[in-house]
């Protein structure tokens, strides 16, 4: 590969194709910890004697450590190097998990993983940065593989601990999966490539693209778009149960939503590149909005066959928003607003369960879930609007 010139921030030592393996081998390990704790919670339940209340604060100490260092994460990766931020990042996410396998009380527990959220914050908007660098105007494709790495391991991390701890006390199987989280951060350091560091002070400033206002909307399509699949997922299996759905039914159809949604990631970036942003995310928005009404009035088998294709929409436009985030940001600012962007969507997924709960506890269950189909279609507007800033940044 040629090294970039002019804009110094896109100059890589090393090949896109290793930029972006490792990037999602980073994305496996980290979202595959992240979603580990939604199989450990019954665990600590039993464990601490913790309530429902306390669970949830539990987790809420992971993913809100997560989002709120998302864009120091990415400022610190432009001091030190995106490669050394990145494996520590990955270092201690497993280290936290480590230690909660010695915590012998509630506290210890939401240090650990306090310190294991902290590290996870690095590896969104340093890998999303990284292979926009590598790419360039070619990243969309790219960055939809990325994406799509990320359901790899929250499909395959929690089922593996599930399975150990069938045959090993959960602190031992929490020290194995420490264990696979230090030799991936090894193996960042040796294989992730080093990105020539620049700043401000040395790099000529390029003119802000004509898309500028643009990053204001696709931030709030961000928001609302996760907030319409975090909040529709607390609805779910009390919508299946009400349709006569068993434990066991309710868990496989929750994971057809997630198998749907891996393949939404992988497809609708590959969409996105061929077919535009916007036409792909008014496609996806309206499906959502009409799977969940469909899913809402369905009967159960019927409801069991949509899931999957439920799921594509519910997480297809996730892959199209990320990667237009470098087309209406100047390449010396990617990383920031890749941490900006990550921030918002984080956070409102920590967020929407909890208000469109309150909601669902005004006035029900269903009522709720048409709350989320109506939310998917006030981003259409939104999409609409943000059009011409796409076009202006492509031109």
């Amino acid at each position: 590969m040629k090294p970039t010139t002019g804009l110094a921030p896109r100059t890589l030592t090393d090949t896109p194709r290793r930029t972006l393996w490792s990037a999602c081998a980073a994305h496996i390990l980290h979202d595959g910890y992240a979603d580990l704790i939604y199989v450990l919670l019954p665990v600590w339940q039993a464990e601490f004697g913790l309530g429902f209340g306390a669970l949830a604060v539990v987790r809420g100490l992971y993913t809100g450590s997560m989002a709120v260092l998302q864009v120091p994460a990415g400022s610190l990766a432009k001091r030190v190097g995106s490669g050394t931020v990145l494996s520590v990042g990955m270092a201690l996410a497993a280290l936290g998990y480590a230690l909660a396998g010695f915590s012998a009380g509630v506290v210890g527990l939401c240090v650990a993983l306090t310190l294991s959220g902290c590290g996870s914050s690095t590896q969104h908007p340093i890998a999303s940065a990284a292979i926009s660098h590598a790419y360039g105007k070619d990243a969309r494709r790219p960055l939809g593989i990325y994406n799509f790495s990320g359901d790899l391991g929250k499909a395959a991390i929690p089922a593996s601990v599930s399975l150990l701890i069938s045959v090993m006390s959960w602190r031992h199987a929490l020290w194995i999966v420490s264990a696979v989280g230090i030799i991936g951060a090894i193996g960042l350091v040796i294989f992730f490539p080093a990105i020539r560091g620049t700043s401000t002070s040395t790099v000529p400033q390029q003119p802000m693209p004509r898309g500028r206002g643009g990053f204001a909307l696709l931030f709030l399509i961000g928001v609302l778009d996760t907030g319409v699949r975090m909040g529709f997922l607390v609805f779910l299996p009390f919508l299946l149960k009400g349709k006569g759905a068993s434990l066991p039914t309710i868990g496989a159809a929750l994971s057809l939503v997630f198998i749907g949604g891996a393949a939404g990631k992988f497809v609708c970036g590959w969409l996105g590149a061929k077919f535009g942003v916007i036409g792909t995310v008014l496609t996806t928005e309206t499906g959502t909005a009409v799977c969940i009404l469909a899913v809402m009035l369905a009967p159960l088998y019927a409801c069991l066959v949509l899931l999957p294709l439920l799921g594509v929409m519910l997480n297809g436009t996730s892959s199209v928003l990320y990667g237009t985030v470098p087309d209406l940001t100047p390449p010396h600012r990617t990383e920031r607003a890749f941490a900006v962007f990550y921030t918002g969507t984080i956070g409102s997924g920590a967020v929407a369960p909890i208000a469109y709960g309150f909601l669902g506890d005004s006035i029900g269950a269903n009522g709720a879930t048409i709350a989320t189909a109506v939310t998917a279609m006030l981003i259409l507007p939104l999409a609409i609007a943000l059009a011409p800033y796409v076009v202006q940044s492509q031109r």
